[in-house]
């Protein structure tokens, strides 16, 4: 049976993520496989940390005469256990694993003030009863009794 190490892709619909496999050869691109033997996230922001392989395992694949892709040979060169990234890409994997820092927002630079304004046009008239009633009682009347008077005298 004849090895390979090729790249299995999973995920969704322009979402790929990959796993790095040892498969037999006649077997499909995404069939059955022998062994996972990494992942590779073309999605991830940090290159280093794109790429995550489990070292022992590919050592002795490699050393039992199983070939790699094109594309796993260029991973493998890169981020493999001599690779010539290998520390980057550990010091990138740890990195992700660390929590998140948000910096706080600070205060708003402009806070829009509240306007009141009635539902309907019958809360608008029942609102605006009241300010007259009290509009009404607060103005002084004037005696129309005085004026009468004077006018009442005949001269």
């Amino acid at each position: 049976m004849a090895v390979v190490i090729r790249m299995k892709r999973m995920g969704r619909k322009n979402r790929a993520f990959y796993r790095i496999c040892a498969t037999d050869r006649r077997s499909p691109r995404d069939g059955r496989v022998i062994e996972v033997l990494g992942t590779y996230d073309p999605s991830v922001a940090d290159t280093d940390a794109r790429c995550t392989l489990n070292a022992d395992r590919l050592h002795y694949w490699l050393g039992v005469g199983a070939k790699p892709s094109d594309a796993v040979r260029v991973l493998v060169k890169k981020y493999g256990p001599n690779g010539v990234r290998a520390k980057e890409m550990e010091q990138a994997r740890a990195k992700l694993k660390l929590p998140r820092v948000v910096p706080d927002a600070g205060e708003p630079v402009f806070v829009p003030e509240p306007v009141a304004a009635p539902a309907s046009a019958a809360a608008a008239v029942e609102a605006a009863a009241p300010e007259q009633a009290a509009v009404e009682t607060a103005a002084p009347v004037a005696e129309p009794a005085a004026e009468s008077s004077t006018e009442a005298t005949p001269e």
